[in-house]
């Protein structure tokens, strides 16, 4: 099974599971994943189901940022393998019928980049510096940065680099902001596109889309000033401003001179209205809708979520994206077994964990019951789903991991506020056997908790009512039931969501604490096992009509 190379429209609803490579598979015995390990797993991904892999950032890094912090985007970190090795997934993928998506990260590069090298090794006011965000200090020795600004991971934005100037950093320090203003780094980013497309590649997701094009006075203005200047018309100094798609429309010539055209899927967390911006033909095509992992297990939420990104994506001529985690959130799992806070966009965040570890009120298997159940709601809907690795096995996010252990700078900079993103990062559990549960012959970089061997691949594979064998059959019959990008709704009860795709294939979702009447026809999937005709509490069933109905056990 081959993909095929005609097909234009081939991520309209697709199913992407996301790889973050050094916590795959472990291929070398090294403790860190690797190519050549993800690309032993083909098998097992082409058994999931899935339409495309998203792989996370593999580039040559020092890892101050998970690999956020590239020093070369033509090139493949050599811990993780070679460019052979990358051509060899590719070629494993393709044959396998999965496509492959890259992360690129134009924001910032690393401070190991040979740019940035230059640029520290060069004068002010030099082409080198030009290619980054230099400006001269305050103050009468130039001693005090530009301005007060925050960066996203704590501490100052602006770093010194000791001879009266200092460089934007908006993430880590180790994470220099690129000048989009500056010809040489859009032509560079162009061919990049093009290296990748030529290797293979079939799309690409722009970390932080939303910005690469600032806008920075002479005078800059203050964090507070930053704080009040609204985000919502494209007027924004540091986000979101509308000549960010003057950069994107030449990336778009650059997808569409391939065959298929490549495609591409904005990170960008903009107001709702701005999303069809990302999301056009003209720009790059789809963007990440993250309203339904924010939102509560609440029915008119779910709906309400739904009904306003179709009508989004019907603006843009996209589809639209559904997410329920990443490796940039807390696990939905662990999510959804917690209290409910008072704004629901704390959920996605990391305001639910505390850094002594998961809050005591977790309850674990209510959490899960939700996620499968969420998880059949999402893969139903119109559009294309984005999965990441290790949700397909309920794994809860790892709380419990020492300090001298983590990785993520949002904990260190931010210490005792941030636990950080290490807990959906750990390792994934193929077999129930130390030291690393098949992830490799050693033992992996992050830790993993015992009880990684109770939800391992293999065990799970043993059991008909897993979720990973749950994942498989809903993901099966996603690629057959699929239709066009459509649904309608059906009255139901309060806290229940019905509707209907265009070939009678239905969907229910009970989001109450008691059961409530199962609707009449063919059972073909359950979040839970259903007993009588009723509809469990926290369950999603799929349904076909025009066919008797199965016996229900």
């Amino acid at each position: 099974m081959s993909i095929s190379e005609t097909d234009a429209t081939w991520w309209r609803q697709a199913a992407v599971y996301q790889i973050y490579p050094r916590s795959f598979a472990d291929a070398n015995g090294d403790g860190l994943g690797d190519l050549p390990g993800i690309r032993s797993r083909i098998p097992y991904l082409r058994t999931l189901g899935i339409d495309a892999v998203w792989l996370s950032p593999f580039y040559p890094s020092a890892l101050a940022d998970g690999g956020y912090d590239v020093d070369d985007y033509r090139d493949v970190d050599p811990r993780l393998g070679t460019l052979a090795d990358f051509d060899d997934l590719v070629a494993g993928l393709h044959a396998a019928g999965i496509r492959l998506i890259v992360d690129i990260v134009p924001n910032h590069s690393s401070n190991r980049h040979e740019w940035f090298v230059e640029a520290l090794a060069s004068p002010p006011g030099s082409p080198a510096r030009q290619r980054y965000i230099f400006r001269d200090g305050l103050g009468p020795n130039k001693a005090l940065p530009p301005a007060d600004w925050t960066s996203a991971f704590g501490g100052p934005a602006w770093e010194p680099v000791g001879d009266g100037q200092w460089y934007l950093h908006y993430f880590a320090t180790e994470q220099p902001d690129l000048n989009w203003d500056n010809r040489e780094v859009r032509d560079d980013f162009l061919t990049t596109l093009r290296f990748w497309s030529d290797r293979g590649v079939d799309g690409f997701r722009i970390d932080v889309a939303h910005g690469l094009a600032k806008q920075l006075d002479e005078t800059l203005p203050s964090q507070a000033d930053l704080d009040a200047t609204p985000k919502s018309n494209g007027g924004h100094p540091l986000w979101d401003r509308d000549e960010v798609h003057d950069i994107y429309a030449e990336w778009r010539t650059v997808f569409d001179s391939y065959s298929p055209p490549r495609t591409a899927v904005a990170e960008a967390w903009v107001e709702s209205h701005r999303i069809p911006r990302y999301a056009s033909p003209e720009s790059l095509g789809q963007a990440f809708n993250f309203d339904l992992l924010e939102a509560n297990f609440n029915a008119d939420a779910f709906r309400r979520v739904v009904e306003d990104n179709l009508a989004l994506a019907a603006v843009s001529g996209s589809s639209t994206t559904w997410v329920l985690s990443n490796h940039d959130v807390v696990r939905h799992a662990t999510r959804y077994g917690l209290p409910e806070p008072a704004n629901p966009k704390e959920k996605h965040g990391h305001a639910w964990l505390l850094t002594g570890g998961v809050s005591p009120v977790l309850d674990r298997e209510r959490g899960l019951r939700r996620a499968r159940a969420a998880t059949l709601f999402e893969l139903a809907l119109p559009g294309s789903a984005y999965l990441y690795q290790g949700e397909e096995l309920g794994l809860h996010e790892v709380a419990d991991i020492p300090a001298a252990s983590r990785q993520d700078p949002a904990f260190f900079r931010n210490a005792g506020v941030e636990i950080g993103r290490d807990g959906c990062r750990v390792p994934l559990p193929w077999t129930p056997d130390r030291p690393s549960f098949g992830f490799g012959t050693a033992p992996a970089h992050l830790p993993q908790p015992d009880w990684f061997a109770s939800v391992s691949v293999s065990v799970q594979e043993l059991d008909p009512d897993s979720t990973l064998a749950l994942y498989r059959r809903a993901l099966d019959l996603r690629r057959r039931l699929q239709t066009d990008e459509s649904l309608e709704w059906i009255d139901s009860p309060a806290q229940v969501v019905h509707f209907r795709r265009p070939n009678g294939w239905e969907i229910v979702m009970n989001f109450g604490s008691e059961p409530t009447d199962l609707p009449a026809g063919t059972l073909l999937l359950s979040s839970t096992r259903l007993r009588h005709r009723e509809l469990p509490a926290e369950t999603t069933v799929w349904l076909q009509q025009g066919a008797p109905s199965l016996p229900l056990s």
